[in-house]
């Protein structure tokens, strides 16, 4: 029995999708009516005015007048939208601070304004419309749907509410989901998440959950509860479970301990959204990556990511990328960011139309020996290694041992295994030769004795989330590195006892 929800759900879908079908299939014109509606609307704000906006006719004018910019460097300009100045960035002041947690300056306040938050709001929607459009499946809107995220609690600065964006978009849910959406306003409030995980399980447990979405490692938490408390496969006790909605890291790594945990393989939906925009998301099952959202009030360019730390790389707009390559992603928007890097690495799996996979973080690599891994290498090489086993891995991350007590220095991986794990040095020479045919850097150090294949460290059982709550990260939006250039996060997981 279909509800008037569910029915009415497939011609809305489908109109929605023949909207998206068309911008995608004019991507450069697209882009371009961004690009000037950027300009026009903010040539009379403060960077508009200091950066010459008034004449600015092409992408080459652009490129010549505003500088690829980090957090740290647009941050005079960010501190007046802060301190509550107007026609700053943008026009008038943002309505929310996205509020995240900076490496070296401290929190950083992302800002949200009246012409980007809808796009936050649509792109979710978009992307679950685009799912019923293509499988004509649209049962699950009757069903309840949880979303683990942050605290819906804002708090306000200079006139400006601000808090996690995901707590923000928590007060946009639209009504005819209200009833649906799971877990309750209170229980989203809690904010220590072990507490908040435990009183989910408690509200959902007897529900027809049929919609779960939120970072894999924190939804993995949640499964490990559930079936902790009743000893079923999650399938069991949501039977109507059938789509898992994702973003953040890659799922890949986690899909086989996903589809033991649910006893079944489900239907996902992955999607990028970050607090200076809601960049892509999944349209197509059977293909892979995200189609890049060209509509949406942001305007795209694409620097090479082996060529970022050149002093002149050259700024690339989509209609000159190519398939494979490893772009470091820097995005101009109507919330008032220019030229502003990210942070992420993208690959593109296809230009008709523009799909994109996340490939890492600029900062999260491993280059201490001139190899220049990056973080879509290593999920992959532990993808290939683990093929053809009943191996399952519930998190790792990566780092270069330089100096070892004895032998050459190596790449360590701490690896969390799901039980015992035996025949470890036939899984590091799996992966070693997964990563050596993927990076020829890499190959080129371990053939020439530079390097020692990879070392595998057993991390203990639940000893990622240990490390996470060390550091206050535990839930939420954080999420663990899958590789870094330095042994920090090597040394306090050996410092806590971590590993085996």
């Amino acid at each position: 029995m279909f509800s008037l929800k569910s029915v009415l759900a497939k011609p809305f879908a489908k109109r929605v999708s023949k909207q998206i079908n068309k911008w995608a299939s004019n991507p450069i014109e697209t882009q371009n009516k961004v690009f000037e509606m950027l300009i026009q609307e903010a040539k009379h704000t403060q960077f508009g005015k200091d950066h010459d906006f008034e004449n600015i006719k092409t992408h080459d004018d652009f490129i010549k007048r505003v500088p690829v910019r980090d957090y740290e460097a647009l941050r005079g300009y960010i501190d007046l939208v802060v301190a509550g100045k107007k026609d700053i960035l943008w026009k008038d002041k943002p309505i929310y601070f996205a509020k995240t947690a900076g490496t070296t300056s401290g929190s950083k306040y992302i800002p949200i304004t009246n012409d980007s938050m809808p796009y936050h709001i649509s792109a979710a929607r978009n992307a679950i419309l685009m799912y019923i459009a293509e499988t004509g499946n649209s049962k699950f809107v009757d069903g309840k749907m949880i979303f683990l995220q942050g605290s819906p609690i804002l708090d306000e600065k200079n006139g400006i509410q601000l808090g996690r964006l995901s707590g923000i978009v928590a007060h946009y849910v639209p009504k005819y989901l209200q009833k649906n959406r799971m877990p309750s306003w209170e229980t989203n409030c809690i904010e220590d998440w072990d507490e908040k995980v435990n009183a989910i399980v408690n509200e959902t447990l007897n529900e027809n959950m049929t919609i779960i979405s939120g970072i894999p490692s924190w939804v993995q938490m949640y499964f490990e509860k559930i079936k902790e408390r009743t000893g079923k496969k999650v399938g069991d006790v949501f039977k109507n479970f059938n789509l898992f909605i994702f973003g953040g890291v890659n799922y890949d790594p986690y899909r086989a301990k996903f589809e033991s945990l649910i006893g079944r393989k489900v239907d996902s939906i992955e999607l990028y959204p970050a607090s200076e925009g809601f960049f892509a998301f999944q349209d197509k099952q059977g293909d892979k990556g995200m189609l890049l959202q060209l509509d949406s009030g942001i305007f795209y360019e694409f620097i090479k990511a082996d060529e970022f730390f050149d002093d002149n790389p050259k700024r690339s707009t989509i209609k000159d990328v190519v398939i494979g390559e490893n772009y470091v992603m820097i995005i101009s928007t109507n919330a008032g960011l220019w030229a502003y890097n990210i942070g992420d690495t993208v690959q593109f799996t296809s230009t008709e139309p523009y799909r994109i996979v996340v490939s890492g973080r600029i900062k999260h690599f491993i280059s201490a020996f001139g190899e220049h891994v990056i973080g879509k290498e290593v999920e992959e090489a532990l993808k290939e290694g683990l093929k053809n086993t009943n191996i399952q891995v519930s998190e790792f991350t990566v780092a270069p041992q330089i100096n070892p007590d004895e032998g050459l220095p190596y790449h360590e991986w701490f690896i969390e295994f799901d039980g015992d794990m035996h025949h470890i040095q036939d899984l590091e020479l799996r992966i070693d030769q997964a990563l050596q045919n993927q990076n020829s850097y890499y190959f080129d150090l371990i053939s020439g004795h530079v390097l020692r294949p990879l070392k595998i460290t057993q991390v203990t059982e639940n000893g990622f989330q240990e490390y996470m709550k060390s550091i206050g990260k535990l839930g939420g939006q954080n999420k663990l590195p899958r590789l870094s250039n330095d042994r920090k996060i090597a040394d306090q997981l050996l410092a806590l006892g971590l590993t085996k």
